[in-house]
């Protein structure tokens, strides 16, 4: 259970004030004058500003060691008003920098053997070490227990920092999946629709055939958002995400044959070595890029020859898509900084891939990607393709 500070303070000064009251007691088989009514009014009041340490702790301190040496003054045995005295020397070592709780720490030496020269008998050297002794240790202690909270403080804001990260890197991935599954079929339905509204009265057959595409297009990506609003919902609510497939490298065909049946667009797909079933962080990665490279010639050269080629390696695949440049758009090719090219380089990246994007020497357009299919080719690099 936790306590409020101020009741722990509270029942901390209780529990030394009668510590305190019990040891006086004890003062005149001690050789000492028994306490009186001053006394035990000293005691209490050297004791009781415990209370408010941790508010004012320098304060305390200063109030609790004034006290003390009119208490050593009177003559009562010194023993009984120690114990204060040093909770508050730890108090401001725990709580404030070195500069001010060593002179408080030297105050409490200065006060312990200011009691052994007034006392009668006194073995000074035992005094002085006493009173270096304890108030070494008593700071030592407050100054591990500042530092320790000082680091539990750094360590809550590093991992408050990494929380945030998580959470943009979180939002920044499904923005990418977001502009991927949007960007791609609404290119698509947008395309069929044009096409359709072209050919209603003149080829009805086309234009069934268009608005078909638009159903099934409009229908897969339902499901994919769908799909990722569950992962959603699963994540709000601290439960396991679904185990809803993800589209692969399995599906590039169906891809292809979407993009095909958009029209305008001839898109042959070519596959070398032995397709195998690969992470599927990495197929969902391969399969991103390819969408958007296709969306990108949908959108600005619907004219174009498209070749998709997906090569299987030992420790790496390899997945590119080249097109001719025949019937670019030229008011809809940007610089090549949009949203899609950031999230095919950030995609590439998070699985320790590579990417190339830019126009060939020859025309057209091309985007490469490579990336390792196991750990060791990852640590290797481009190396090893």
């Amino acid at each position: 259970m936790r306590i409020r500070p101020l009741v722990a303070d509270a029942a901390i000064a209780v529990a030394l004030t009668t510590v305190a009251v019990l040891l006086g007691q004890e003062s005149a088989r001690q050789g000492w004058p028994e306490l009186d009514a001053p006394g035990y009014a000293l005691v209490a009041l050297a004791n009781v500003p415990v209370v408010f340490r941790s508010r004012a702790p320098l304060a305390v301190l200063l109030l609790v060691h004034g006290v003390w040496i009119g208490y050593v003054t009177a003559g009562y045995w010194p023993v009984v008003s120690t114990f204060a005295p040093m909770l508050t020397v730890y108090t401001v070592a725990s709580l404030r920098p070195a500069r001010v709780s060593v002179p408080c720490a030297a105050l409490m030496s200065a006060v312990w053997i200011y009691a052994g020269l007034v006392s009668d008998g006194a073995s000074m050297a035992s005094v002085v070490g006493q009173a270096v002794g304890f108030a070494l240790v008593i700071w030592r202690f407050g100054h591990v227990a500042r530092r320790s909270a000082e680091l539990a403080r750094q360590l809550k804001r590093e991992q408050d920092e990494r929380a945030r990260r998580e959470v943009a890197e979180e939002r920044g991935r499904i923005a990418r999946e977001l502009h991927d599954v949007v960007a791609h079929h609404m290119s698509v339905i947008s395309v069929q629709a044009g096409l359709a509204k072209f050919v209603f009265a003149s080829d009805p057959a086309t234009a069934h055939a268009a608005l078909s595409t638009i159903s099934g297009t409009s229908g897969e990506a339902l499901e994919e958002l769908r799909r990722m609003l569950r992962v959603l919902r699963a994540q709000e609510d601290g439960e396991e995400p679904p185990d809803a497939p993800m589209p692969g490298l399995a599906r590039l065909g169906e891809m292809v044959e979407r993009v095909r049946a958009a029209g305008g667009v001839s898109v042959e797909l070519r596959i070398e070595g032995t397709p195998r079933q690969l992470a599927p962080g990495i197929e969902l990665c391969a399969y991103r890029v390819v969408q958007e490279a296709l969306t990108n010639v949908l959108k600005h050269a619907r004219g174009a020859a498209v070749v998709v080629e997906l090569r299987y390696q030992r420790h790496h695949v390899t997945v590119s898509v080249t097109d001719d440049g025949e019937g670019v758009i030229l008011d809809r090719v940007g610089a090549g900084s949009g949203h899609g090219l950031i999230g095919m380089r950030e995609r590439a990246k998070l699985y320790g891939g590579t990417i190339s994007i830019g126009p060939l020497s020859e025309g057209g357009f091309a985007v490469r990607l490579t990336l390792p299919t196991s750990a060791q080719a990852a640590s290797q690099g481009d190396d090893a393709t």
